[in-house]
């Protein structure tokens, strides 16, 4: 037989009775996830109804596609230099916000994933740090291969919101019609040299994404969280 257990003994604390008491006054979200550790504040949970879930209105998760063109023309005038110092931002930020971060390098004959949707790590700070230019412009491949790569993982993750953040000096020659980008987007131009031939607008406003020059991001006093 179970021993009697004694009065008092695993008493749950009750809620406060002010709807901004440390515990009271929580909200249900009857229909969200399990908030396990506020559950747990109030007590060991015994039924259901004990338990505190979370409201549909918590932030989703998200995903940063981040498309690098890093060909040899981003080595002039310190492109390139540039470039990299954002992208120790952008990493930096997706660690703090939690994002998942998805990452097509453009460079040579072909794009190539070096990261596809995980948190980001130590491990992208290493890759900028060896980060070279050379070769071709696989740009327009590389956002039709992020374009089917999206529509995939949109499947998988149908909560999932996903924002995409180009990096290119749009020297490209002439291109194709292009569809525009099914999520948030943001064109990134690290053009520097004196005469510019100004291609990245023209390419931002085809894929429907906002358009900064690299150098104004600055003046953004550190909201690229914004700007994405």
């Amino acid at each position: 037989m179970r021993p009697r257990t004694a009065s008092g003994a695993d008493a749950r604390a009750a809620p406060g009775t002010l709807g901004n008491g440390r515990h009271g006054a929580s909200r249900s979200g009857a229909i969200g996830g399990i908030d396990w550790p506020a559950s747990l504040l109030k007590g060991r949970p015994r039924t259901r109804q004990d338990l505190v879930l979370r409201p549909r209105s918590a932030k989703p998760a998200e995903l940063w596609l981040v498309i690098v063109d890093a060909s040899a023309s981003t080595r002039r005038h310190g492109a390139l230099s540039k470039a990299k110092g954002l992208l120790s931002e952008v990493f930096e930020q997706a660690r703090r916000q939690r994002a998942r971060l998805a990452l097509l390098h453009a460079t040579g004959r072909q794009a190539q994933w070096l990261w596809q949707g995980q948190k980001a790590s130590q491990a992208l700070q290493q890759w900028l740090a060896e980060l070279g230019a050379g070769g071709g412009t696989p740009l327009l491949a590389a956002l039709q291969q992020a374009a089917d790569w999206q529509a995939r993982r949109q499947r998988l993750h149908p909560g999932e919101t996903q924002r995409l953040l180009i990096i290119t000096d749009g020297r490209l020659r002439d291109w194709p019609a292009l569809a525009p980008s099914v999520c948030p987007a943001l064109l990134v131009d690290i053009e520097s040299a004196p005469i510019r031939l100004g291609r990245a607008r023209q390419l931002a406003a085809e894929l429907g994404a906002d358009y900064r020059h690299i150098d104004s991001l600055p003046l953004l006093a550190g909201s690229l969280e914004t700007a994405l």
